[in-house]
């Protein structure tokens, strides 16, 4: 999982299927998916299954905002261990292109520095 979304103890334990479960989300306008984009912020699960996640769009305007959000709670629902999912949607910080990882650099053709 990257570094820079942070988890809670639940959350690590299934780290990898959500890791493979974000991978196969992509933003429709940019063509890479939301993990190496960037998009997530945090993931927390409780005991109950229930999945908080808190992610950002490239900006405001993003063409996708309304139908995204559901395409990950669909996503996250085929990890056995989560019921129900809830999407925060925040705007602080603000996604910056720094938070594309170093895959998704390179998928884009953007330096990997």
């Amino acid at each position: 999982m990257r570094e820079d979304i942070k988890l809670n103890d639940q959350a690590v334990v299934i780290s990898d299927k959500l890791r493979h479960c974000l991978q196969g989300i992509y933003d429709p306008d940019i063509e890479l998916d939301i993990y190496n984009l960037g998009l997530v912020y945090e993931i927390n699960l409780d005991q109950e299954g229930v999945c908080r996640l808190v992610m950002t769009f490239t900006d405001m305007g993003c063409s996708c905002a309304d139908t995204l959000p559901d395409e990950i709670v669909q996503k996250l629902l085929t990890i056995e261990e989560i019921t129900k999912v809830k999407i925060e949607v925040v705007w602080s910080p603000v996604w910056k292109i720094t938070r594309i990882s170093r895959f998704g650099r390179i998928a884009l053709g953007i330096s990997p520095k």
